[in-house]
């Protein structure tokens, strides 16, 4: 089957009317944000796991051959305990797998991943925590991909209208292909409107924003901006504005409690314990409880997706599957990643200070002047420091923080220290900030570093890997690197444009919440003119 590749042209290496130059410069008196974990220290191959091991060395890399240290412990029990240090413990998931990193020295263990009893039949994992080690998780030659979207489970098809969506499927699957290739035409057909109706309704955000400052003294990001997230999906995918619909401006209210049902084992919520463990990790939601929630939604795509369901239907695509697959796309996929990705990128830009704000500043607002004051990807490309902050909050903070992939066969996996064997079957896991932020690739990697990817900088986006491949590759039909991965890259992008476009500078307040940053704007400061 031919491959397919993303609509949206490659957003660092675009050949447009002017040619590019980078410079590779630190922007003065920028502040570094410091991630909140240390970072992972140097290991040495030669320490093993409390039981008696054995190394040997391989001739073709020259790193020794180690046993997978750690073990999964006794079943049932291991998997709960595991499961409440993981949620609760001290310093949380990050100390979890940090702990294990200091125990076994190795950035490659064996251990117990959530939900575990009762929802998850096998909880056992090989972890890989490394920037080396963690692309096996992207070769489909070497691993599986179906039905682990979520991990050691898979929720519900109900929650789907009883159809195992794209996002479960492996490659090898007949339907993935078609498909894959239906939100490609979503993209494509969708890129005229992109750019337009994201100004539009995002100053229709700043706007209600600043109402609320002024009346209120603060104003709380993350409800506004998932409206105007779900309102600017609507119009540049359907040409439709949700909110003058039957769904009003109950769309990401109907959403997150939909994600909910399907996350809910694997998310914090901030309730106590003896709470969170019997509703959420122990037993599965009813998808009954939100079924007709989900059929309103339903309704929503199919009455405003006309375009994309002939496409699907010439695809061989029945409507049905098509419109859930549509609403998982859009609701799930891109509504869940602007849900987290921008109140993150928002909290690191603003705890990085006024002097990268004037920075940004000015080259978003020179490059759009030298354009003809219009926002184009031609103005984009000449706002290097912009384009790297963005880059840099994907790298610190991924928003999709878990992978998993399933031995096709037995294979070795190399770390920076070892090579670890393999067998055929097992799970492999990985934990996303830890490999983007690995010391043996990036220097500083707990710091938020402005600058970071500008000029020879660029050669580090290959460990940019957010997307379920790196930032230097494209998704196909034949991979399952997420086919919206440029949309998402152009539209942060475009809320950094606007933000400085608008403003000098803005101070915030940051909270934790179950899915990203909980933001609050306590000022906001408004353009000279």
């Amino acid at each position: 089957m031919a491959t397919s590749s993303i609509p949206f042209p490659s957003l660092h290496h675009r050949n447009l009317d002017t040619p590019i130059t980078f410079r590779h410069r630190r922007p003065t008196g920028v502040h570094l944000i410091k991630a909140t974990k240390d970072s992972i220290p140097p290991l040495s191959a030669t320490s093993v796991d409390t039981a008696t091991t054995t190394t040997t060395t391989s001739t073709a890399t020259n790193l020794p051959l180690r046993p997978i240290p750690g073990s999964y412990g006794i079943p049932f029990y291991q998997p709960l305990k595991d499961r409440f240090e993981y949620f609760y413990g001290p310093g949380g998931r990050d100390e979890y797998f940090k702990s294990r990193v200091h125990k076994f020295q190795s950035t490659v263990f064996r251990a117990n991943m959530p939900p575990g009893p009762f929802i998850s039949n096998n909880p056992n994992v090989v972890v890989l925590l490394d920037a080396k080690s963690f692309p096996t998780l992207f070769d489909v030659s070497k691993v599986e991909k179906k039905d682990l979207f979520t991990g050691t489970y898979m929720p519900s098809t109900e929650l789907t209208g009883g159809h195992r969506v794209l996002s479960y499927l492996d490659p090898s699957e007949p339907k993935h292909g078609p498909l894959k290739n239906m939100v490609f035409f979503m993209l494509k057909s969708s890129i005229r409107r992109v750019l337009p109706e994201f100004e539009t309704t995002y100053n229709e955000l700043f706007d209600g924003l600043e109402s609320e400052l002024a009346q209120k003294g603060k104003a709380l990001f993350n409800d506004a901006g998932e409206q105007a997230a779900f309102r600017f999906l609507g119009r540049a995918y359907l040409e439709t504005n949700p909110e003058e619909t039957k769904i009003g401006k109950d769309g990401p209210k109907l959403i997150s409690t939909w994600v909910l049902f399907n996350l809910g084992p694997l998310l914090r919520l901030g309730l106590p314990w003896f709470v969170e463990e019997p509703l959420l990790h122990t037993f599965r939601l009813p998808p009954a409880l939100i079924k007709k929630n989900y059929n309103k939604l339903y309704e929503f795509f199919e009455s405003f997706s006309s375009p994309i369901i002939e496409h699907a239907e010439s695809l061989g695509i029945s409507k049905e599957e098509a419109v859930h697959n549509i609403l998982f796309t859009i609701c799930f996929n891109t509504f869940g990643g602007i849900k987290i990705l921008f109140p993150n990128t928002l909290k690191w830009i603003g705890r990085a200070g006024t002097n990268l704000h004037t920075q940004l500043a000015a080259e978003i607002r020179g490059a759009i002047k030298n354009h003809g004051g219009k926002v184009t990807m031609a103005a984009m490309e000449q706002m290097p420091l912009m384009k790297s902050v963005v880059y840099e909050s994907l790298r610190i903070e991924p928003p999709v923080a878990l992978q998993y992939g399933k031995a096709k066969r037995d294979l070795t996996i190399e770390s920076h220290d070892a090579i670890f064997k393999v067998k055929e079957g097992e799970m492999l896991f990985g934990y996303q900030p830890f490999a983007t932020k690995d010391p043996k690739v990036f220097d500083r990697p707990e710091e938020f570093v402005p600058d970071r990817f500008v000029g020879a900088g660029e050669e580090l986006l290959k460990y940019v890997t957010w997307s379920n491949g790196p930032e230097t590759e494209g998704p196909t039909v034949g991979n399952k690197q997420c086919a919206g991965k440029d949309f998402v890259v152009l539209i942060t992008r475009l809320f950094v444009v606007e933000l400085f476009r608008r403003y000098d500078s803005f101070d915030i307040e940051v909270a934790a919440s179950p899915l990203g940053a909980k933001v609050t704007l306590t000022s906001l400061k408004r353009a000279r003119v």
